[in-house]
This record gives structure tokens, sequence and C-alpha cells, in this order.
């Protein structure tokens, strides 16, 4: 599998394989995404739910099965020789935005669990129509401390395989811990959300709003470093 990863791309660009599935998922999954937001604007809950149910579903099981062969954001910090361009353009300008990217990668996929969880605790169905449920929805700090102590267990396994099979590594340790920071951020914010909207309808489309922005934003700036590395400035690749 890492082997065919590295052959050369399909879409025609100095990228390989495992860099043009990525943009072409990308493109797929925001793809859903903006027609689910664009269902959910016309009322048509079944069809918003599907469409992002299975979008944040299909993103999650690429990114973990892309990330277990390619190890995805970890190989992003490892040296220059990916790109191409002058050492300026690549310390101010491409190394910030892959920066930004990689880190709404991991808020991206936080919230689409969270979003997922949320959907199924805030729908109801009346006469077999789907809608949002206009009434208290909160949680308290012991579920979230339990859910957050569940996750940490198993990110901390994942690391610890890593580290069995590669040896270990400050840079994906950082990553890892990141990612946890970010998952008991998230829950953080949701604590003081529920106050703040303890309505869980109002909440799944005040927080539904942010995911789109994020996920649009996440397309932009991995296009962007799409375009810098494979067509702009390609460099050693593979």
């Amino acid at each position: 599998m890492m082997d065919w990863l590295r052959e050369p791309g399909f879409f025609g660009t100095h990228a390989t394989v495992g860099a043009d599935l990525s943009q072409f998922m990308a493109t797929l999954f925001t793809a859903l995404f903006v027609l689910g937001w664009f269902q959910a604007r016309k009322r048509r809950a079944d069809a918003h739910h599907w469409l992002m149910l299975g979008g944040m579903i299909s993103m999650l099981s690429f990114f973990i099965a892309y990330y277990l062969f390619r190890q995805l954001g970890v190989l992003a910090f490892e040296g220059k020789e990916g790109f191409g361009g002058s050492q300026t353009l690549y310390d101010y300008v491409f190394i910030p935005v892959l920066t930004l990217h990689i880190i709404l990668v991991m808020i991206g996929l936080v919230m689409a669990v969270y979003m997922i969880v949320l959907g199924f605790r805030s729908q109801q169905f009346v006469d077999g129509i789907r809608s949002l449920r206009e009434s208290l929805l909160q949680t308290t700090w012991k579920k979230v401390g339990l859910i957050l102590g569940g996750i940490t267990v198993v990110v901390l396994g994942l690391f610890g395989s890593r580290v069995v099979t590669a040896g270990f590594s400050m840079r994906k340790f950082e990553v890892y811990l990141i990612f946890l920071l970010i998952v008991a951020f998230v829950f953080g914010i949701e604590m003081v959300i529920q106050r703040i909207w303890p309505n869980g309808g109002q909440r799944h489309r005040a927080l539904g709003r942010f995911t789109m922005v994020i996920y649009c934003v996440l397309f932009v700036t991995g296009s962007f470093t799409y375009t810098m590395l494979y067509i702009l400035y390609p460099g050693k690749i593979g």
C-alpha cells in the first residue's frame, strides 16, 4: 500500500497517488457537506441528515485509513524536500498555511464526531418526519469526563502502538497531544455553549454553521498547499 501511495498521481500533476487521492476525497467530502447545508436551508431534514452523516463517516474512515498508511499530518513537518520553492516562501507562506490546515483537520475530525452525536441527540420524529427537537439538551461534567477519558485511552493506545512499530518521535507525540487538547477544548466549549444554547435545535444550527465554515476553509487551505506542492513548486516527492 505504501508503495502504491508513492506512485505518480492520476491528476497529471507532480503529486503522488496518495496526495491526489487525498485531494479528490477532500473535494468529495466538501461537496457532500455543501449539498447537505443547502438541504438544511431548504428544510429537507432527511436529505440533510443522510448527506452530512454519509460525508462525515466517509471523511472519518478515509482519514483514519490514510493516516495508518501514510501518517497524515505528521509527515508534513519532516522537512522541505517536498517543496521546490524558496526558503522564504516555505517559511512564511507554505508552512503557516499548512500548519493552519493540519489544525483545521484535527478540529474538523473532532467536530465531525461531535456533530454526528449532537445530530442524533437533537433529532426527533413527528408522524414519521425528521426534525430538530426544540427542547432542553444538556450533559454533565461526569459524562464528559468519562467520554474524554475513553478517548484518551484510545489515542494513547494508538500512539503506543506507533512507538512499538516505528519508535518514539517527539513530533508525533505533539500531534497526538494537540489532538487530545482539541478534544478537551471542544468538550469545554460544549459545556459553555449548552448554557448559551440550552435548546438542542438552536445549538445544532449554530455549531453546524461553525463546522461548515471550518470545512470550507479546510478545503481552501488543502487545495492551496496541494497547488504549491505539486503544481507551482514541485520538489522531491516520494
